[in-house]
């Protein structure tokens, strides 16, 4: 007789129901001593408005605490540096801050003043677990045997009032987030792994924000169409406008133009309102990318007149690598050595349970490989390959584990089998035109 599977509870509801929306500072004041007098870690999450707003500020934080209660603070009521949020935040400083994908919501809880200074991460921790699925709700499925719904994860949270059953969706995904991390953590001790997991933790609190993109136009989706360099202005001209209104009405940039669009018409470079529905027809007509014709033709129409010696290059970032798939044939002494590296690191990484993204980012694996350190290439260097290691940003236990590794694959001079390049190993900086 086959085993009866036990389908996971759907979670509907939090034990204490859904609170009110904190807007006035007197409930604020009130539920910043609730959790005063709660125990343990703080239970944090914040809802944006992706894909809908500009910016990445947050229109809802949840906070739980056990004994502390559950609390749904609107933001937007109190605007960034408001007092309350700076005693908010020395409270968390008194406790770890638990947040799921941290890297997403801890920008937009600094930006109000939020500052944790010990985080645990329970989508990482699920990574560096080795575990299969670390969404919030297949961990909760796997690990604690409920089931969230999942229907309201792309709504327009700037929307006002909230509506009751976004609340609820939005009071869930802190409900159990506690014991979450708990079962997250006793995995983590039971693996050898809970050192490492503190030190990317630690890594990420600690980690300075992202410098400004030079030429943040160049990453326009669909560039490598592009060859021509009056073609690069157009698209330079066009971005920069989008930008520049998309910023002042705070709304998502792909509403008022998508990146689609923008090339098609660097492509085309109409000069008319019917120009520009003709070239835009095929990738299907947007009303909103109409509203701001004239904008966009003034845009293209000053590309064409700018003196071609004020044309954008046609160039690569110097400080982005090949694509992977070149380096057979064209740079084959850099090619050995991270075919070795890589299955290297695979057999390691299938040895601790771990995907190997997780144990060492693959562009600190490939910028090794392509820019070995002086001489490593001649004796197995472990100590300067270790110091070059963390100089691109590894950690000490990725370090300890990886160096050896790489150490013994840059004396390697003949390729292993080609080895499929995998989204993972995509730089985040792709080659820009």
């Amino acid at each position: 007789m086959s085993e009866e599977i036990q389908l996971p509870t759907p979670l509907l509801s939090p034990s204490q129901g859904t609170p009110e929306v904190i807007t006035t500072e007197l409930q604020f004041s009130e539920a910043i001593t609730q959790l005063g007098t709660g125990i343990g870690p703080f239970a944090i999450d914040a809802e944006r408005a992706s894909g809908y707003k500009y910016s990445a500020r947050a229109y809802l934080i949840q906070i739980k605490r056990e004994n502390g209660g559950l609390h749904l603070i609107d933001p937007i009521a109190f605007g960034p540096g408001h007092p309350l949020f700076a005693q908010l935040s020395e409270l968390f400083h008194d406790g770890e801050v638990i947040l799921h994908a941290s890297t997403q919501d801890l920008p937009c809880l600094r930006e109000l003043g939020i500052n944790p200074v010990t985080l645990f991460d329970t989508e990482l921790g699920g990574r560096i677990a080795g575990l299969p699925r670390v969404g919030l709700g297949p961990l909760l499925e796997s690990l604690m045997g409920v089931s969230l719904a999942k229907e309201h994860s792309a709504v327009d949270w700037s929307t006002r009032p909230l509506p009751h059953d976004w609340l609820t969706y939005a009071a869930l995904d802190v409900e159990l987030l506690v014991e979450l991390r708990n079962k997250v953590y006793q995995i983590l001790v039971d693996a050898g792994k809970w050192e490492w997991a503190k030190e990317e933790f630690a890594s990420i609190l600690a980690a300075p924000p992202a410098p400004p993109r030079i030429d943040p136009w160049r990453r326009t989706s669909g560039m490598h169409k592009i060859k021509k360099r009056n073609q690069l202005a157009i698209i330079k001209n066009l971005w920069t406008e989008r930008d520049s209104l998309a910023r002042e009405i705070d709304i998502s940039s792909g509403k008022l133009l998508s990146d689609n669009a923008i090339v098609e018409l660097a492509t085309h470079a109409p000069t008319n309102r019917k120009e520009m529905e003709k070239v835009l027809r095929p990738i299907g007509l947007r009303a909103r990318w109409f509203e701001n014709t004239a904008t966009w033709l003034v845009a293209i129409s000053d590309a064409l007149t700018t003196p071609e010696e004020k044309w954008p290059e046609v160039r690569s970032s110097a400080d982005v690598l090949p694509p992977i798939k070149l380096w057979r044939d064209r740079f084959p002494e850099r090619y050995a050595p991270l075919t070795h590296a890589r299955h290297a690191l695979e057999v390691r990484a299938q040895e601790l349970v771990i995907a190997p993204e997780n144990l060492i980012s693959p562009e600190i694996i490939r910028r090794l490989c392509w820019s070995p350190p002086a001489g490593s290439t001649l004796i197995r260097d472990e100590e300067s390959v270790a110091k070059q290691m963390a100089l691109l940003g590894a950690r000490r236990w990725q370090v300890s584990i990886v160096a050896p590794l790489v150490a013994s694959a840059l004396l390697e001079s003949l390729p292993l089998e080609p080895v499929a390049v995998t989204a993972q190993e995509l730089p985040e900086d792709a080659p820009e035109i």
